[in-house]
C-alpha cells in the first residue's frame, strides 16, 4: 500500500491505494450532501404576508439525476487489478524477521547489510475510465507503478489485460489500453465552467468494491498540495477511499471533469477532503503519451514562494498575492528573460496569479519552446517580461568585520562578509549571520544564514544593508540562504 503523510495543520495527507504496486487506490470523492429545503411561511401567518416570505426564500435544491449518470456512464468506469514485483531493502523488507528488531538502530545485523535489495511480489487495485471505444483508459499513475501485469475488468465481468501506453508520476496521470472495440466511453466536460458547490459524483471500485457510486459538492478549484504544486487540483467531500484512484468525477451533467487521485487523512479512509486531477491537466498528459510514447513538462527555472501580508507591505503591494521568487537558476528561461530574486510574479499571458501553487500550475500545462509573457511586480511598479520556456530533466552581519553592525538595533543581527573562501564554498555572496536577536530571531533567522538581499536591494556590504533600511518601513523583506535553499523572511522592526 503505497502510503505518504504529511502534517499540514496536523492533517495527515495520505496517497491511498488498495495495493503495494504504487497505491492502487484513492482519489477525490466526497460524502453525500444534503440538500436543505427553503423554510415555508407558517399557516398563522396572514397570506399577504407569507407570499413575499416565500419569494425572499432560497428556493430547495434539487440534485442531479445520479441514478441516471451512473446508469448511462457507469459501464464506462473499469476496476484496475496490477500485480508486479518491487524492489526493497533488507531494512524495510517487512517479510524479513529480524528487520523489525535490528532494521533501523542495528543495520549491520542484518544479513547480507541493509543496502541489499531484493525483489517482492505487490498487487494492487484501482479505477479508471474509458475515453475511446477502442480500449484507450485514463487512470491514475501510481495505480500501475511497478506493475508487470494489468488486467481490467468491466461491469459485465469481461477481464482484459491491458497495456500501459505511458505515465507521468508528476501528475500522477497514466493512459493504459485493451484490445476491444466498441466499447462504452465517457463525456469529456469543461474543468473551467465548474463552480464551487457544484454537485458531483464519483464512480470507482473503493476496497474492490467495483462500480460504487459516491456524490458531494465542489469544495474548492486550484488547490495546491505540499508535494503536488504541479496540479491544480479540484477539492470535494465526495467520499473516496483505497481503490477509487484513477476513477473518473463527473459533473451534474454526466461529463467527466476530474481524475481521483489523492486524500487528506489521518486513518487511511476518508474524512472529507478529496482532491482530483483536472480533466484538461490529464489530457494534456494523454495527448502527449498517445503521440510519443513519453511526457515533457516545461520548466520556467525559478523557486518560488507564498505572499504573506508582511511581504506584501515589505514589497508595497496592495494584496498579499501572487509568486514572490527566491532563487532563479543560472541559465534557466527565467534568468534569460531577466527575472530576478524579489521579483513577484502577478499574472501569466493574462491568467492572475494569485499564490506560488498557481505559478507552478501554468507552467506544467504549458510546452517547453512556449513564449509566456510575465507581469512580474519590482521596485513598485509592474514591469512585463518575456520568457521563452525550457524542458523539465528528469534530475530537476551588518557590521564589517563581525561583531556588531549598526543596523543590530533595528534587526538584531550581528553579521560579517563573507570570507573569499566561504563565498566559494556558498557559491553566493551575502552577509553571514553571526548572532540573530530581537525581530530577525522572532522572524526565523538563525546564526550561520546568509543574508542576500534586503527588500531586494542586495547586501553587499554593512551599508549597503544600512541604505536599505532607512528606506523601509515597518517590515522588511530579507532574501535569507540557509543550505541549499533559499526564501524570503518577512521581518518586522516597527
Amino acid at each position: 500500500m503505497k502510503n505518504k503523510t504529511l502534517y499540514p495543520t496536523r492533517l495527515a495527507l495520505a496517497l491511498l491505494a488498495a495495493g503495494a504496486i504504487g497505491g492502487a487506490g484513492i482519489t477525490a470523492a466526497v460524502g453525500s450532501a444534503h440538500a436543505q429545503n427553503a423554510p415555508q411561511a407558517t399557516q398563522t401567518q396572514p397570506q399577504q404576508q407569507a407570499q413575499p416570505q416565500a419569494q425572499a426564500a432560497v428556493g430547495t435544491v434539487t440534485p442531479p439525476n445520479f441514478a441516471q449518470i451512473t446508469r448511462e456512464y457507469g459501464p464506462a468506469v473499469v476496476n484496475i487489478s496490477v500485480s508486479g514485483l518491487r524492489k526493497v531493502s533488507a531494512a524495510d523488507d517487512d517479510d524479513n524477521p529480524l528487520a523489525q528488531f535490528f532494521g533501523g538502530q542495528f543495520p549491520g545485523m542484518i544479513p547480507g547489510g541493509p543496502n541489499v535489495t531484493r525483489e517482492v511480489p505487490v498487487r494492487g487495485e484501482g479505477s479508471g475510465f474509458i475515453i475511446s471505444p477502442d480500449g484507450v483508459i485514463l487512470t491514475n499513475a501510481h495505480v500501475v507503478k511497478d506493475a508487470k501485469e494489468v488486467v481490467v475488468k468491466m461491469t459485465d465481468r469481461r477481464e482484459y489485460h491491458a497495456k500501459v501506453l505511458g505515465a507521468d508520476p508528476q501528475t500522477d496521470v497514466a493512459v493504459i489500453k485493451i484490445d476491444a472495440k466498441n466499447l462504452p466511453v465517457v463525456r469529456i466536460g469543461d474543468v473551467n465552467a465548474l463552480s464551487v458547490g457544484d454537485w458531483v459524483l464519483a464512480i470507482g471500485s473503493p476496497y474492490g468494491l467495483e462500480n460504487t457510486a459516491t456524490a458531494g459538492i465542489v469544495s474548492a478549484k486550484g488547490r495546491s498540495l505540499p508535494d503536488d504544486t504541479s496540479v491544480p487540483f479540484i477539492q470535494t467531500d465526495v467520499a473516496v477511499n483505497p481503490g477509487n484512484s484513477g476513477g473518473p468525477l463527473f459533473n451534474d451533467r454526466g461529463q467527466v471533469v476530474g481524475i481521483n487521485s489523492q486524500i487528506y487523512t489521518r486513518t487511511g479512509g476518508f474524512q472529507g477532503l478529496s482532491f482530483s486531477i483536472p480533466i484538461d491537466v490529464a489530457y494534456k498528459i494523454k495527448d502527449q503519451i498517445l503521440a510519443h510514447g513519453k511526457v515533457e513538462h516545461a520548466k520556467l527555472g525559478v523557486m518560488a514562494q507564498e505572499v504573506n501580508q508582511d511581504l506584501a507591505d515589505s514589497f508595497k503591494l496592495d494584496s498579499p498575492t501572487g509568486a514572490l521568487i527566491a532563487n532563479v537558476e543560472k541559465g534557466s528561461a527565467a534568468e534569460k528573460a531577466g527575472v530576478k530574486p524579489g521579483d513577484i510574479v502577478r499574472e501569466i499571458d493574462g491568467r492572475a496569479i494569485v499564490s506560488s501553487g498557481d505559478l507552478a500550475a501554468v507552467i506544467n500545462l504549458a510546452t517547453p519552446g512556449q513564449k509566456i509573457k510575465l507581469d512580474v511586480w519590482r521596485d513598485g511598479k509592474h514591469e512585463t517580461l518575456t520568457a521563452t520556456l525550457g524542458t523539465l530533466s528528469k534530475s530537476d552581519s551588518v557590521a564589517s568585520d563581525g561583531t556588531q553592525g549598526p543596523s543590530q538595533g533595528k534587526l538584531g543581527l550581528a553579521l560579517r562578509r563573507l570570507t573569499p573562501d566561504e563565498r566559494e564554498q556558498a557559491d553566493t555572496d551575502g552577509l553571514l549571520v553571526q548572532q540573530a536577536s530581537g525581530p530577525a530571531a522572532k522572524a526565523g533567522i538563525q546564526r550561520g544564514d546568509v543574508i542576500l538581499s534586503v527588500n531586494g536591494v542586495a547586501a553587499r556590504s554593512v551599508e549597503q544593508v544600512r541604505e536599505a533600511l532607512t528606506k523601509a518601513g515597518k517590515t522588511v523583506a530579507l532574501l535569507v540562504q540557509r543550505g541549499d535553499s533559499k526564501i524570503f523572511v518577512p521581518v518586522q522592526i516597527g
